[in-house]
């Protein structure tokens, strides 16, 4: 997951060919539908009101946010919508570390 995240979003990442670009976005998109439900159950043990269980959830939300949306036309487009979908696969498997602690 960590490495279609840096594909993406490290500093020396090379832009992805069309071709590339649809399969890292489904593989992204795929990933955030795992992770998602495994981050939810982590938050299920924690109290109402703790903090990280409030950012893990916020987190949730704007993934399956990110995940009902469609990438713009062309190239750039469809790199920047894979690049949201990369920071959300990111912050899930960052709460899911900081959860599993």
């Amino acid at each position: 997951m960590r490495a279609a995240v840096r594909r993406l979003l490290a500093d020396d990442a090379e832009p992805p060919s069309l071709e590339e670009l649809d399969t890292l976005t489904l593989q992204l998109r795929g990933h955030m539908m795992v992770l998602i439900p495994v981050v939810e159950r982590a938050t299920v043990r924690l109290p109402a009101d703790d903090v990280p269980r409030a950012c893990a959830l916020a987190c949730i939300g704007e993934a399956r946010m990110r995940l009902g949306l469609e990438p713009g036309r062309g190239l750039p487009a469809g790199i920047a919508h894979a690049q949201r979908l990369a920071r959300s696969v990111n912050a899930l498997a960052d709460h899911l570390d900081n959860l599993s602690r």
